[in-house]
């Protein structure tokens, strides 16, 4: 399939995060996710319902086709073996490998990145503890609660830190 511009695999990856725990993603939220206009929003939300990457839900906003799910997955995967790859073999700092990773993968083939992750051995987190989807689009459900749920004087065991590439 041709390849998908950088601002649809934001947008996609975007979704992603919002809709991870099944649910939609409204206007507003995308726009906040990705410091845009509500209207920018809407506008390419058209354009990808058009391409049939999203489905939007009248009232309540969009969710990932299963083809926008398995387009969405393909870059997460190519953003977190980035994030590890830069982390791993090169030494940047956990705080840096986001912002360098956010330029490279839309940029880094899926041959790279299959490459970059034989050579790590193929890990299944990257360094902020978010699983790494396989090549195949699986990606691992980790059942993990957020802070947000927890009640006050709950043991908790932190196993991943979000850092906006969701």
């Amino acid at each position: 399939s041709p390849r998908l511009s950088p601002s649809v695999e934001d947008y996609l990856k975007a979704i992603y995060s919002i809709t991870e725990r099944d649910r939609t993603a409204s206007t507003s939220e995308l726009a906040d996710l990705l410091g845009v206009q509500p209207a920018s929003v809407s506008g390419m939300v058209k354009r990808l319902a058009e391409q049939e990457l999203v489905e939007h839900v009248p009232y309540r906003g969009v969710r990932l086709t299963e083809r926008g799910s398995r387009e969405a997955l393909r870059i997460l995967r190519r953003h977190r073996v980035i994030e590890t790859y830069l982390n791993v073999r090169l030494g940047y700092s956990w705080e840096d490998v986001h912002r360098e990773a956010e330029r490279l993968e839309h940029a880094a083939s899926d041959t790279l990145i299959d490459r970059m992750a034989a050579a790590l051995e193929h890990p299944q987190h990257d360094p902020h503890g978010a699983p790494i989807p396989t090549r195949g689009g699986e990606i691992e459900d980790t059942g993990s609660a957020t802070l947000a749920d927890a009640d006050p004087g709950d043991v908790l065991y932190i196993r991943a830190v979000r850092d906006d590439d969701s």
